[in-house]
């Protein structure tokens, strides 16, 4: 499968298997979040593994009560080890970075045959006192992995037209 491949079939998976992910995969995982492009090359992240089925229950707590979470064999949460610098372009470079990072890990995750679901519906203080991540770390994403259990149909997209511009704003 090719990226592009990848990102026609990834989709948001809110059911799973309950199958343990092969080691060589979750690296390959990792793997696509430390080659990741970072401002400055910084890599000013970590990211946490969470697999102990207790502590995905906490989780679910912390984020809306989306019980998928449980679920799911693996959530990984993705962490700021500097949250204020700003680029030249007005950005936290925290955002911008690891918004690149769980991309890439999520489409790694699609193109070996494995679902994810990323999360925006979370309490980041409960997280944080979840998994004892110190107060000056910030906490941008999270996401599922796991074998899927559902294949949902493709979400509607805007037309190219709509959404591209030449030249100028329009």
């Amino acid at each position: 499968m090719d990226v592009f491949d990848a990102i026609k079939k990834r989709r948001s998976i809110r059911k799973y298997k309950n199958t343990e992910i092969e080691a060589e995969k979750v690296e390959k995982i990792l793997e696509s979040a430390r080659l990741a492009p970072s401002a400055a090359n910084r890599q000013e992240w970590k990211f946490l593994v969470v697999e102990d089925p207790q502590t995905r229950k906490k989780l679910v707590e912390a984020a809306n009560n989306q019980k998928f979470i449980a679920e799911a064999p693996m959530t990984i949460v993705a962490c700021s080890t500097e949250s204020e610098r700003v680029m030249p372009c007005d950005q936290y470079a925290y955002t911008v970075d690891l918004s690149i990072a769980v991309s890439f890990m999520i489409l790694e995750a699609t193109e070996i045959g494995l679902g994810t679901c990323w999360l925006g519906a979370y309490d980041e203080g409960k997280v944080k006192e979840i998994l004892k991540i110190p107060e000056d770390i910030r906490v941008p994403a999270m996401f599922t992995v796991g074998y899927a259990d559902e294949n949902p149909a493709p979400r509607p997209r805007n037309d190219i037209d709509n959404i591209i511009c030449r030249e100028t704003y329009q």
